[in-house]
């Protein structure tokens, strides 16, 4: 029974970090432009097509291509908000949300068209689990959560030691206070989607190498990604870290007593939970 739960732990560990890595992004987005961005799961998708391009067509190694899949990806967030969302940036928020499910679907149907519906995988190859201390960990799971804590360390010295991080912070806690202070509010939401767009393809990518690429992958972890990001306080981005771990291990653990179609329901329950306990999430978020 012990040996069953910390498996599962292990597990919840890696999905949490996928989790964690869609829900920054969100709660970035939401605490600089104040809306959220239901495209995100479909950005996640798109990163994770960009690095197949360059192991299936070009030939390269998944990490020599996963710097190519970031940088894209970010370059498509940020002209998608040139393009469509700094035209309504002024309208209500509604008018983004609904925009950005218009913006979800055109993604989708970008993937489907260039790279077709199948499921598809990165490697063919099958490498057998590893087998510590009697718990069964693939090579791919040490390397989802090392480069997780790679690029959670990496957004932390970002936000804490960079002119631009301590601007989005400065963004975000105030707007007007801000750009009446002299900061550039243009670069600091070009950087927002930057590194929101990076970090989607991240997670992307590293959901593929879990599991199976294909049209419809970030959409159906969307529900978990905007729960995390709920969990931890919508626009705190350590919260958000923190409750995709937590949300993470807590569906992978249901498991021991649902169904594991009923994951999704745990990630509702978690919500409702918070919403009702703690409003504003574990970290005091808007």
């Amino acid at each position: 029974m012990l040996q069953d739960l910390l498996q599962l732990v292990v597990y919840g560990i890696v999905s949490g970090g996928i989790f964690a890595l869609g829900a920054v992004g969100v709660s970035l987005l939401f605490a600089i432009l104040r809306f959220a961005n239901f495209a995100h799961g479909d950005t996640m998708t798109l990163g994770a097509y960009f690095a197949l391009f360059g192991v299936a067509t070009l030939g390269l190694p998944l990490w020599s291509v996963f710097p190519f899949a970031l940088a894209a990806t970010a370059a498509v967030t940020v002209a998608i908000d040139r393009v469509l969302f700094r035209r309504l940036r002024r309208t209500a928020p509604v008018i983004l949300l609904i925009s950005s499910f218009g913006v979800a679907l055109v993604l989708r149907s970008v993937v489907q068209l260039v790279w077709g519906p199948e499921n598809v995988v990165y490697a063919t190859d099958i490498v057998p689990p590893w087998r510590v201390w009697g718990l069964r960990i693939r090579p791919t799971h040490l390397v989802i959560l090392a480069v997780t804590l790679a690029l959670v360390a990496a957004l932390h010295l970002f936000l804490t030691r960079t002119r631009t991080g301590k601007a989005m912070r400065a963004m975000a806690d105030d707007p007007d206070l801000a750009q009446v202070c002299g900061i550039d509010t243009e670069a600091v939401i070009r950087w927002t989607w930057i590194v929101g767009g990076a970090l989607a393809a991240a997670a992307g990518i590293f959901l593929a190498l879990d599991t199976r690429l294909n049209p419809l992958l970030g959409w159906n972890v969307l529900l978990p990604v905007f729960a995390a990001a709920l969990l931890g306080g919508i626009g705190q981005p350590y919260g958000a870290i923190a409750g995709g771990f937590l949300l993470g291990i807590a569906g992978e653990v249901s498991t021991m007593f649902l169904e594991p179609v009923y994951k999704p329901a745990v990630a509702f329950a978690l919500i409702v939970l918070v919403l009702v306990f703690r409003p504003t999430g574990m970290f005091g978020g808007r």
